[in-house]
């Protein structure tokens, strides 16, 4: 069972969980399943978004839209 469950918060004040379970697919991400390094994220000080000490990282539009939720 994957953990890799974030509470993101944006400038604009949109707010949620983000499970990421179901993305972590290919050479980077993969090895995110381990809830250990996945807990490892921080937020990119230029690109404003998660990355992880492996490489890793996902595009904010991406994280924006998973914490809106279904259209």
């Amino acid at each position: 069972m994957n953990d890799c469950t974030i509470h993101l918060r944006f400038a604009d004040g949109t707010e949620g969980l983000v499970d990421l379970a179901g993305e972590l697919y290919g050479e980077l991400l993969e090895p995110l399943r381990d809830p250990a390094l996945c807990r490892q994220f921080s937020v990119h000080p230029e690109f404003r978004t998660l990355c992880w000490p492996n490489g890793a990282d996902l595009a904010p539009e991406f994280l924006y839209a998973k914490v809106q939720g279904p259209a």
